[in-house]
């Protein structure tokens, strides 16, 4: 029967390529322009002004038939790689996939994407990337080393093989879609003058390469002692603490003397983990516009206010209250630039000091005066940080300060089974939250969609690593907040999205 498999998974492919290339031909018919799948060999720089087809091309992507489509091809590749790739090879893949992260991580610090922006389409040679480079390190360390073009060559090749670059002649390099999605915009002469600023007035993503394969991909090696150890029995609370050897916890960790520099960046890695769920996605997550004039929103654990920016542009008869630790409120506006100004200076978006795993207290609001009960409380990728008795902990607070009308807006993943859940059952009157299958009945794929779904399944061993804390499936999340004083009563998710928008009230 595995030719049959192989057949409808193939099948699979074909069907949503149809899809995709429908909505693609429709909107060509309709505007009068050109608009193609985006091509993997022609960068996409967000920072640079596009012709009208190619933004709507890379528009697109994002329409949920798209976006669906997508998902399944994915997840069929990846099933008739698994099943026809020798097993041999992909253990290599597997158990070498730290070079890739090495890769990425020297690619991101070299600020080869960067250089090769400016190199433009026929790339650059590596002897011109390495000269480029180490000229940018030297600018502010003289005695910066050379680095050598020909160990250069191989680590650019390894990631062309992946498709994170193209090798457009032998040893001649140029960004591709892939690369140019990790492009902090900066020019070389500003990351000469600068470099410690590469992040700022970004999108976040070139920080978040570099957290990952700094700090989460050391953690990585603590894993399987701290699990084979007994976990906190190792005398580490979290394979981070045994990594590193210490004691504190990772946000703790992150303000101790010499490591500002990552303090800063995890602000902004945070700000570009918004990718991981389209951003217009919590416009339809939660009903705002039944929210009254002045309404307030707390952002728990909001960090620099990303999301709150985000929907206080959408809704400005709301007020957004980004609540974090003191030292990163300290340092979240200027995080913006001079973005937003007229946001943060009128206080649609303000920002509040407020440790979640303490007591809350009243607290001010710019145009609104003392609040004691917030009407939204938002959590975005918040309880994926803690374990369950931290998680019970921050959500009876907002429990005791929460009014009868108070809503809790849980934005975090929803994992599903990679098996049919048979006997899944949901609580609440509009919930979409414990789906038996994220595919239709009959479907060859993985139930959870397999490695379209992925990222979800990465993040929850990430968060396992850094905090001893997880990615939840809705029975988890449920039993949570049931143990806290809340009740769900509404589930939404995007169109092939882990990310669910979990509305829950007081019981």
């Amino acid at each position: 029967m595995t030719i049959a498999a192989l057949r409808a998974l193939h099948a699979v492919i074909g069907s949503a390529i149809d899809e995709i290339e429908e909505v693609y031909k429709s909107q060509s018919s309709t505007t009068d322009l050109p608009v193609d799948y985006p091509s993997l060999d022609i960068p996409f720089y967000s920072t640079h002004t596009n012709p009208p087809e190619v933004e709507k091309s890379e528009e697109l992507r994002t329409e949920p038939a798209v976006f669906s489509a997508a998902n399944r091809i994915v997840a069929a590749c990846g099933q008739i790689t698994a099943t026809v790739h020798k097993p041999f090879f992909s253990l290599i893949e597997c158990v070498n996939g730290g070079n890739l992260t090495a890769c990425m991580q020297f690619m991101e610090a070299a600020h080869i994407v960067e250089i090769l922006r400016e190199a433009g389409p026929t790339g650059a040679s590596v002897k011109d990337i390495t000269g480029k480079a180490t000229e940018i390190r030297r600018a502010k360390d003289p005695e910066a080393a050379e680095i050598d073009p020909s160990k250069m060559s191989h680590v650019l090749r390894l990631l062309a093989t992946y498709h994170w670059v193209k090798e457009v002649r032998p040893d001649v390099f140029a960004n591709n879609r892939l690369s140019s999605f990790i492009d902090s915009g900066k020019s070389s002469e500003q990351l000469k003058v600068s470099p410690e600023t590469k992040y700022d007035e970004t999108d976040g993503v070139s920080a978040f390469v570099a957290m990952s394969t700094d700090e989460v991909a050391k953690i990585q090696t603590g894993l399987s002692p701290w699990l084979l150890g007994g976990g906190p029995a190792t005398g580490y609370e979290t394979p981070f603490n045994l990594a590193f050897e210490t004691q504190l916890k990772y946000y703790a960790w992150l303000e101790q003397p010499g490591n500002k520099s990552r303090l800063l960046r995890f602000g902004h890695s945070m700000n570009g983990t918004r990718y991981w769920e389209l951003a217009e996605n919590i416009f339809h997550g939660f009903p705002w516009v039944e929210l009254h004039k002045d309404a307030v929103v707390v952002d728990v654990g909001g960090g620099i206010g990303s999301v709150s920016v985000i929907l206080s542009s959408a809704y400005p008869q709301l007020r957004f209250v980004v609540e974090d630790r003191a030292p990163v409120v300290a340092v979240a506006p200027q995080s913006w630039g001079h973005r937003h100004a007229e946001l943060f200076s009128s206080g649609r978006v303000s920002f509040h000091a407020q440790d979640f795993l303490e007591p809350r207290q009243p607290f001010t609001v710019p145009g609104v005066g003392t609040v004691n009960a917030a009407d939204v409380f938002l959590l975005r990728a918040v309880l994926h940080n803690w374990p369950d008795e931290n998680v019970r902990k921050i959500l009876t607070h907002l429990r005791r300060a929460a009014a009868s009308h108070t809503k809790l807006l849980v934005v975090d993943n929803l994992l599903p089974y990679a098996c049919i859940d048979e006997d899944s059952e949901t609580s609440g009157g509009d919930s979409e939250g414990a789906v038996r299958s994220l595919v239709p009945d009959g479907s060859p794929l993985l139930p959870n969609l397999g490695r379209a779904s992925a990222n979800g399944y990465l993040l929850d061993i990430s968060m396992l690593g850094v905090m001893n804390a997880k990615e939840r499936t809705y029975r988890e999340m449920d039993a949570l907040l049931r143990s806290a004083g809340w009740r769900i009563s509404r589930v939404k998710r995007a169109v092939g999205s882990l990310w669910a928008y979990t509305t829950a009230e007081p019981i």
